[in-house]
């Protein structure tokens, strides 16, 4: 190196505004999933109250779901953050930005993670605090380093974890998990593939790209197709289940029966187009996946307060 060489300076790397370094950890926990998972917890929360429950603890408990919840996403962008760099709609994420760094982004994910832990715990009850521990863990250990990119039922058995915040809503009232806790745990559960799959046909090359074996990269379209209708049976059957168990009233019951079938048509009209080859929009069930769930769990949270029998 010449005298000349060592008196140029490096070129200073650009600093980041306390503003987009917040909106980067922000990001980095996914709100828009956290949104999804938080709409199912507060009409779960009724139900079990059979009333509107204590208002501090419905505040207790959204803010240790939503910790929790993005803990989860965080440690799961840590650990996609390869395959975040390849994916066109997530090459905008803050580690793949630099708007974040790996140790910013771990530091960032265990201390939320933590809080949520020790928040429901001592804010809400323990059940609802291991209950939320176990779908971190589940999410980042079960779903993104074991089944994420060697499976093609990834999604479906990954859909445990965003099922849980039903759990975690119904027990911080009950202190317990009842069947129908589960029963809505299942709702959940069958409901996640038939959401995702429209999504991963959608963006079937980037998946490809990544290496990522979901259904669609891996199986013929008619086969997606078809297992997208059998699981959307399965789940509007798992709706319907409710009314029994729980039991619920005439909101609910309509609901889940009209919305039930529309979203059967839907999924049966993704399916017959896909056989005629002429696929070009699948994004049209996924959005509608996300309507009729938060329909859905609406009538679920109004149900118990303007309680009608079915017969």
């Amino acid at each position: 190196m010449t005298s000349t060489e060592t008196l140029i300076p490096s070129a200073p790397k650009e600093s980041i505004s306390f503003g987009r370094k917040a909106a980067a950890y922000l990001a980095l926990t996914k709100p828009r999933v956290i949104e999804l998972l938080l709409i199912t917890t507060v009409p779960v929360m009724i139900l079990a109250q059979q009333g509107i429950p204590n208002l501090w603890l419905v505040l207790a408990t959204l803010v240790g779901g939503a910790l929790s919840a993005g803990s989860a996403n965080a440690f799961n962008c840590i650990i996609d953050t390869d395959i975040d760099k390849i994916m066109g709609r997530t090459q905008k994420r803050p580690l793949v930005t630099g708007e974040l760094n790996k140790p910013e982004a771990q530091i960032f994910a265990f201390a939320i993670g933590i809080l949520s832990v020790l928040w429901l715990g001592l804010l809400v009850n323990w059940l609802s605090a291991a209950l939320a521990l176990a779908a971190q863990l589940f999410y980042i250990f079960i779903y993104t380093l074991l089944l994420k990119r060697r499976t093609s039922q990834n999604i479906v058995w990954g859909g445990a974890a965003g099922a849980m915040p039903v759990l975690i809503g119904f027990s911080s009232v009950t202190g317990t998990v009842t069947w129908s806790a589960a029963v809505l745990f299942l709702m959940i559960f069958l409901w996640t593939p038939p959401h995702y799959w429209p999504l991963s046909i959608k963006y079937l090359a980037d998946y490809k790209a990544a290496g990522v074996p979901m259904l669609p990269v891996v199986a013929d379209p008619k086969k997606v197709a078809s297992q997208i209708v059998i699981y959307s049976y399965a789940m509007v059957a798992s709706t319907l289940l409710l009314i029994p168990v729980h039991p619920m009233g005439l909101v609910y019951s309509a609901t889940a029966l009209i919305g039930g079938v529309w979203f059967i048509v839907e999924a049966h009209l993704l399916q017959h187009k896909t056989k005629a080859g002429e696929v070009k929009n699948p994004m049209k069930l996924f959005h509608f996946s996300i309507t009729y769930l938060t329909v859905l769990f609406i009538a679920i949270g109004v149900d118990p307060l303007v309680f009608v029998p079915v017969i």
